[in-house]
């Protein structure tokens, strides 16, 4: 099929591009939430919108798990704190790690899955089964679902919703809960709703434009 997207005139263009940077500077990740409810269709619009990320092959290894019953956000919630405190408190965390998260005072507390809308988690298809029982391996899978999570996390923001990219380690207690086969492995834990009003992140600087762009050319 002929694909040929829109030509936005270049001032449009620019316009356009710090628009969306100045929504999405405005993103934070937050651990403090309000109980009020999220409309199940903000989830189906950022869903659909991470669907459209491209994956190797075309293969959209991905799987969004989503739940708004308390019952199963507690269940979620006591068995990621039974990990968590095996990092923070058992030791399983190294020192290296614990002082990278130092300023962000994080804990095993996770007491806002309980508190929040909505709970989200990613799945990556390392494999897919066939009709014939068969299984077809993914490629780029992280690469894929990364993207894809991306993509998710901005629509998020672009409603005016809150969330966390949440990873607690390990995370196999998720394929129990949402009944996932041994084929995909949680990716991401997404705790989703809107700020609590009283809301607080740590204050946190983003590296600059010359930090992370490295323009190069051959004479």
């Amino acid at each position: 099929m002929k694909y040929q997207p829109e030509r936005i005139p270049i001032d449009d263009a620019l316009k356009r591009g710090r628009a969306f940077h100045e929504l999405m500077e405005g993103r934070r990740s937050v651990r403090m939430f309000s109980d009020e409810q999220v409309p199940r269709e903000c989830i189906e619009i950022a869903v659909a919108t991470a669907n459209t990320a491209p994956s190797g092959a075309h293969q959209q290894p991905w799987t969004f798990c989503a739940t708004n019953d308390p019952e199963i956000k507690h269940e979620i919630r006591l068995a990621a704190e039974k990990e968590e405190r095996e990092n923070y408190e058992g030791g399983r965390l190294p020192p290296a790690w614990r002082e990278a998260l130092a300023p962000i005072g994080t804990n095993s507390d996770k007491s806002y899955l309980d508190v929040v809308s909505w709970i989200v988690v990613v799945f990556a298809q390392k494999s897919t089964p066939m009709p014939d029982g068969s299984l077809r391996k993914n490629y780029y899978v992280s690469e894929s679902v990364g993207i894809a999570c991306g993509l998710f996390i901005a629509s998020l923001h672009s409603q005016g919703l809150a969330t966390l990219t949440h990873t607690p380690n390990p995370m196999g207690f998720l394929n129990e809960i949402f009944d996932r086969p041994s084929t995909e492995r949680p990716y991401i834990l997404f705790p989703i709703g809107y700020p609590a009003k009283d809301c607080v992140v740590p204050d946190l600087t983003r590296k600059s434009v010359d930090d992370v762009l490295l323009e190069f050319k051959r004479k």
